[in-house]
């Protein structure tokens, strides 16, 4: 959509090249034994002010932030024994090319890459801040429409959107759901980042076989209703933001990512569940089939909340990421609640 190639010719490619840069500079771990000093990246610093850190990143013994390491120049940063340092302890990094990759992702929000085949990055602007808060507006307008107070929340900044991701994929982490592993949010001239674990051969939910999404569907209610029991939301439910790939045994995994910003307000918390369960009917439906998709969500959510996911369903069906024939699936709902008190 044009708006969507507006949102990505946005942030130029020179200013995601610096961005993947820094991340490089931040996380790489091949570079650490070349400096003394040490510092810590979870405190602000000149380049920005980063969090949410993690020590298996390898961050911990990243350079000073400034860039002034103690580099002798005498280093085999060729691989041949010759030094090139200048002194400055970054001089070839700087220098040296930086492998980033952009996904092409139908996303409003960020622009999405890969660098180094190592980390997934996500580069936030005030443009996207800015449309996500047209986003919010909307979709609080849709939950007005069915009947419900709005309880979708907005970002001030960049920043404070990556932040959210950063903390919520470590929620969802931390409850037993899986996610990318969480790595760091920092500002970088201005734009938000967020880095995660970069997930090689991952396809989304709806680039497998049919019969593969009816395997996964006890996966994907199950980790929902672990969100939910834990007091999470996800908000931003949807195919694009469920991946399957192989874990680090090599089975095939389902993930979730994505999550956005809900009310925690103990009402809000009960409609915003309604809606992830009317997302996740929505996301199924068109492949397994609206009976398949209830009765699998039946296996884990109540009659009662199967109902109240139903008002959604028509406000879910407004948005263009969904597809689906909502007068079927609110019927296989019927059905299944006429049969449940019969």
């Amino acid at each position: 959509m044009p708006i969507r190639r507006f949102l990505r010719a946005s942030v130029p490619e020179s200013r995601l090249e610096a961005v993947a840069r820094e991340v490089v500079r931040r996380h790489d771990r091949r570079h650490d034994h070349r400096h003394d000093r040490r510092h810590d990246p979870r405190h602000e610093s000149r380049r920005g002010h980063s969090v949410g850190v993690t020590p298996e990143a390898g961050v911990d013994e990243a350079e000073d932030q400034d860039g002034e390491g103690e580099g002798d120049g005498n280093e085999d940063r060729d691989g041949n024994g010759n030094g090139n340092g200048n002194g400055n302890g970054n001089g070839d990094r700087d220098a040296a090319p930086v492998d980033f990759e952009c996904l092409d992702a139908d996303n409003w929000l960020s622009v999405p890459f890969v660098v180094e085949d190592r980390w997934f990055v996500k580069v936030i602007a005030d443009q996207h801040t800015f449309v996500h808060a047209v986003l919010t507006t909307g979709r609080n307008l849709g939950a007005f429409s069915a009947g419900t107070e709005g309880f979708f929340e907005r970002f001030s900044t960049p920043l404070e959107m990556a932040e959210h991701e950063l903390e919520a994929t470590r929620q969802m982490r931390e409850i037993g759901v899986d996610a990318p592993e969480p790595i760091e949010a920092f500002e970088h001239d201005g734009l938000g980042v967020v880095v995660l674990e970069f997930l090689p051969e991952f396809r989304t939910l709806d680039e497998i076989p049919a019969a593969d999404v009816e395997r996964f569907v006890p996966d994907l209610f199950g980790n929902l209703s672990r969100m939910h029991a834990a007091g999470l939301a996800h908000g931003d439910l949807r195919a694009e933001n469920v991946l399957v790939a192989p874990d680090e045994t090599g089975v095939e995994t389902l993930y979730f990512i994505d999550a956005t910003r809900v009310s925690r307000e103990s009402g809000a918390a009960d409609d915003a569940t309604a809606y992830d369960l009317a997302c996740a009917l929505a996301s199924l439906a068109p492949t397994i089939g609206p009976r398949a998709a209830v009765e699998g969500a039946a296996q884990f959510y109540s009659m009662e909340d199967l109902l109240a996911a139903r008002e959604f369903l028509d406000f879910v069906n407004m948005r263009p990421d969904h597809d689906f024939e909502s007068a079927t699936v609110k019927g296989e709902i019927e059905r299944a609640a006429t049969e449940a008190v019969s």
